[in-house]
């Protein structure tokens, strides 16, 4: 938690840019993983709720009145048997205090206070189906109904506000990073034929749960790289082949987020290291590209195009580079963006429609071609601004049959040398960038090793 004042003036500035109505504000409850009393833990806050409010016991809703400037906290007092299984809790009201609210009510009042509201209702998109429920119980509103009915001016606002960290927020955000040096060097010393995935996911797991809050989502480790999103699994790691990581934790409500392609041998092949030296450099190439003003998604076709020319040369690729992008024909390689927004959510704000968070109105992506639809950050940079850098080159064999198949983009594809890479896997190097007032800089005080020698020796040496 931060200074009373900071959210303090968080509210105020909110309440400044909606203008007027009042703001309903959910925080979340325990989730149950398979029973009522088997929630999982920790319980997670709501990202916008923690903004403004700042709390994180669960069954809390903040509600904002601009119009007759009055904040309140609802929520009910823990009674004696539920200190007795959890602990001493602080009263509502003494929670109100900590973040400078100066009202507090029980939860069942919250009801009257909507239906007597005399202007608009102003809520963001649920994503809990029993933040849902609560809705349609206070407005009349049905839950397949709510994200259309959520206030388009909340979310201009939030997104605006939550977009450009402060100061606290960039230093909260550093250490998580560095705690995720931590998981991934970790990761890297246990690399080594005939380890499991997931002894190795278990492990990185531990170190967010050991030195920080938990894992900022869901650990990936795998072979088998060209999966997205490859879950560890009970395969034995194999010479030769490639291992990916994608991980990070959470610590003080703030994220990180790396990736990790090692060579389970702890040696590249010469087929490999050919392949990641083209991820390596357009990973690079963004600390050149990004400051304020700049587009990211000018970024992203930038590294692009450096990525097809280096294709071009491995003989992967052919024909014009700028016709052969202008096609999506690098989305064979490259099918998902460049990187997204990340702060207190890994993919921040996401919940409040990625069109808001990642884009302006003239850098929408073309949601009609494969790979640009899948952009989650576009938008004009600017400083403070917190996103991640994440290009790969994966070789997806169902993705090859299909467009060799279909012969599409056959003037810009090599389907014939493609063929022979269907074994190889997928390869990953992402960091967490700050834009700075004259460019960018990487998050966290140490640098998990990434340039081919040192990742070598490192995991040689250790």
């Amino acid at each position: 938690m931060f200074s009373k004042e900071t959210y303090i003036k968080r509210r105020a500035l909110l309440k400044e840019l909606v203008g007027s109505g009042t703001i309903i504000l959910f925080g979340n409850n325990e989730a149950p993983a398979n029973y009522p009393a088997n929630s999982f833990s920790p319980m997670r806050q709501d990202s916008t709720f923690l903004y403004y409010f700042g709390q994180h016991r669960d069954g809390l809703v903040g509600v904002i009145d601009i119009d007759n400037d009055t904040e309140t906290l609802y929520g009910n007092d823990i009674d004696v048997e539920d200190i007795v299984w959890m602990g001493f809790t602080p009263s509502v009201a003494d929670l109100a205090a900590e973040v400078g609210v100066g009202n507090t009510a029980p939860m069942a009042s919250l009801k009257s206070t909507i239906s007597n509201a005399k202007s608009q209702i102003h809520f963001l998109p649920p994503y809990r189906h029993d933040t849902m429920l609560q809705i349609m119980d206070l407005t009349g509103i049905h839950p397949m109904k709510q994200k259309e009915a959520a206030s388009l001016k909340l979310i201009k606002a939030v997104v605006k506000m939550r977009s450009t960290k402060e100061p606290q927020e960039i230093a909260a955000i550093e250490k998580a990073c560095d705690v995720g040096y931590v998981m991934h060097t970790t990761a890297q010393r246990l690399i080594k034929p005939g380890v499991t995935e997931r002894y190795i996911g278990g492990q990185v797991d531990g170190i967010a749960r050991s030195l920080a809050c938990c894992v900022s989502f869901a650990t990936i480790f795998s072979q088998h790289g060209e999966i997205m999103h490859g879950n560890p699994s009970d395969a034995k790691l194999e010479a030769g082949r490639l291992a990916l990581c994608d991980a990070g934790c959470e610590l003080d409500d703030y994220c990180s987020d790396n990736t990790r392609t090692m060579p389970v041998t702890g040696k590249f092949t010469q087929r490999q290291l050919e392949i990641y030296s083209i991820v390596e450099a357009c990973h690079d190439y963004v600390l050149k590209l990004a400051k304020p003003g700049v587009k990211y998604a000018d970024v992203h076709f930038a590294v692009c195009r450096l990525m097809t020319e280096r294709l071009k040369e491995l003989g992967l690729m052919r024909g014009d580079t700028d016709e052969a992008v202008k096609a999506g024909a690098h989305a064979m390689f490259l099918p998902h963006g460049l990187g997204h927004m990340m702060g207190m959510d890994v993919h921040d704000m996401e919940g409040l429609g990625q069109i808001y968070v990642g884009f302006d109105e003239d850098t929408r992506p073309n949601l009609e071609q494969f790979g640009t639809n899948c952009l989650r950050m576009g938008r004009k940079l600017q400083e403070g601004f917190v996103v991640t850098d994440e290009p790969g080159i994966y070789f997806i064999p169902a993705l090859i049959d299909q467009w060799k198949a279909r012969g599409h983009c056959r003037d810009y594809i090599n389907f014939d040398k493609l063929e022979t890479y269907k074994d190889f896997g997928g390869i990953r190097i992402e960091d967490d960038l700050l834009i700075t007032s004259d460019g960018c800089r990487f998050l966290g005080t140490k640098r998990i090793p990434y340039h081919p020698q040192e990742l070598e020796e490192f995991m040689s040496n250790n």
